[in-house]
């Protein structure tokens, strides 16, 4: 019998958060003024637009927009048959994995990793092979991934912004990973739904901008992420167009399309200017120095990141036992606040001296959430 999913951690410490009456910085939901550009334009195209099923490729000004700002932001030069819309980051992983997967292949997955990606490549009938990146910087491990690689390897996933540890791949560490995708002929998935969210100024390179990975990668993109509406679920998956079309063909056997007026507003929101993105992602930097420096002041070490909606706390250098789960849940039940032990993101060996907080909440949540680990302290 296959196993059945279990419920997640964040479902548990979101049900906790709930019962208790716990201010939530677990779950990675924005709860910030939500932007009136794309509720205007999702209202206009209710009214206005088709109401109707779009082309299940999606509409081609969105495939056109999605591109358009990855040539802007990016440098990428992509065909419109390279883009298949979907319904949210988490579909596009789902179709490329079906896609991509054959019984018996293995694929390498990085801890660590959000939970979607394991249970998808088993449910394709292959198997993972786990490496973890080296806390606390979070380095990627070439030569554990080098080691990884056996007869039965067919690909590697990555994720740069990494959610939960926020670090990025640069274009060194790609280029490496190209030249063992190159050696050993395998393809790379890469979900890259937070790179609309870097705060550091560092640059976002996605595999489609590596020689070596152009032609075997899967950029996922979500405009949830990058324009702060999760609940509209649109996302994307870019290949090359034989490979976009090997996707497309299993996204029409899983949600076939998504909402004809949420696109026409997404497709609407990719043609405000570079000035909005980064006034956008303004509002979200205060929120995260906000909230790193509260508890910095409160005891608390947070290590360094450069993307994503979280911080990690360093347990045993903010003087706590280092048992993330321990800790988590003392947190939501003594001290009021809801957190997520980064050892939720492992699938095996995990690291449990981290916790992720959320910090797109507003000043007066924030404020309160640090005042109440402060005292916790």
């Amino acid at each position: 019998m296959t196993q059945q999913p279990k419920t997640t951690v964040f479902e548990y410490m979101s049900g906790l958060a709930r019962e208790l009456g716990a201010i939530n910085l677990g779950q990675g939901f924005p709860e910030m003024e939500e932007p009136p550009e794309l509720i205007a334009a999702a209202q206009r195209a209710l009214a206005q637009r088709s109401n109707q099923y779009p082309p299940m490729r999606g509409l081609p000004d969105l495939r056109a927009a999605i591109r358009g700002y990855y040539a802007r932001t990016q440098g990428l030069d992509l065909a419109d048959e390279s883009v298949v819309v979907t319904s949210g980051g988490t579909e596009a992983l789902a179709a490329s994995l079906f896609a991509l997967v054959r019984p018996g292949d293995e694929v390498v997955l990085v801890q660590p990793l959000y939970d979607a990606y394991l249970p998808l490549v088993e449910w394709a009938g292959g198997t993972a092979r786990f490496v973890s990146l080296t806390p606390p910087d979070w380095t990627f491990p070439l030569d554990a991934l080098a080691a990884a690689i056996g007869p039965r390897t067919r690909g590697i996933v990555l994720n740069t912004p990494n959610n939960p540890v926020g670090t990025m791949l640069d274009r060194a560490t790609l280029e490496a990973i190209g030249a063992l995708c190159e050696t050993h002929d395998l393809w790379v998935l890469c979900d890259e739904v937070w790179e609309g969210m870097v705060f550091d100024g560092t640059p976002h390179v996605s595999p489609l901008a590596i020689p070596a990975l152009a032609g075997r990668s899967v950029k996922v993109g979500s405009a949830g992420k990058i324009f702060s509406m999760t609940g509209w679920k649109v996302g994307w998956a870019v290949a090359a167009p034989e490979l976009a079309a090997q996707i497309a063909a299993r996204h029409q056997f899983l949600t076939f399309t998504t909402a004809t007026p949420l696109q026409w507003a997404v497709a609407e929101a990719f043609a405000l200017p570079a000035a909005w993105h980064r006034d956008h992602r303004a509002r979200y930097a205060k929120a995260k120095a906000r909230l790193v420096a509260g508890l910095e002041a409160a005891g608390f070490a947070v290590l360094p990141a450069s993307g994503t909606w979280f911080v990690t706390i360093d347990l045993a250098a903010s003087g706590l036992p280092a048992d993330d789960l321990a800790v988590s849940e003392r947190l939501v039940r003594e001290a009021g606040v809801a957190s997520i032990p980064v050892s939720a993101f492992y699938a095996e060996a995990p690291e449990r001296g981290y916790l992720r907080l959320c910090f797109t909440k507003p000043d007066a949540v924030l404020d309160e959430a640090i005042a109440r680990l402060a005292r916790f302290r």
